[in-house]
């Protein structure tokens, strides 16, 4: 298939395939003319470029990954990728609950209707007065 049609059956732009092509994440064929081919594996390879990127790993990360789909061999490099990764994420899905937890805060306190009830998005008072000084 051609890179139009890769681009339309994977969900991803002409250009993002380009990049990948360049980051030898997907492999190109080329016509007589120069035109990029796929064959139709290639559908199933993007969407898991796509999906580990949008997982936050870096594309040096996901060329290791891919040459052990490749070989259907993991390896001590791509396990130890893997399990970064998945701490990595661990540590932001704590982050955004620990973020939610305050919002939640802020909106059962907001509900009190007292002008100090939103008292974690106050700024302290030397911060407040300075502001007010500067106006």
């Amino acid at each position: 298939m051609r890179i139009g049609d890769l681009a339309a059956q994977s969900g991803v732009s002409t250009r993002a395939l380009r990049y990948y092509e360049e980051q030898d994440l997907l492999p190109a064929a080329r016509t007589g003319g120069g035109q990029r081919t796929y064959p139709e594996a290639a559908v199933m390879r993007v969407r898991l470029i796509r999906d580990l990127f949008a997982a936050g790993l870096a594309s040096r990360q996901i060329a290791v990954l891919l040459r052990c789909v490749d070989a259907q061999q993991a390896t001590p490099e791509s396990m130890s990728i893997l399990a970064d990764e998945r701490d990595r994420i661990d540590r932001q899905i704590e982050d955004l609950i620990s973020t939610r937890d305050r919002l939640d805060d802020v909106i059962i306190s907001s509900l009190a209707a007292s002008p100090k009830s939103c008292g974690h998005l106050v700024y302290p008072e030397p911060l407040v007065a300075a502001q007010a000084t500067a106006v």
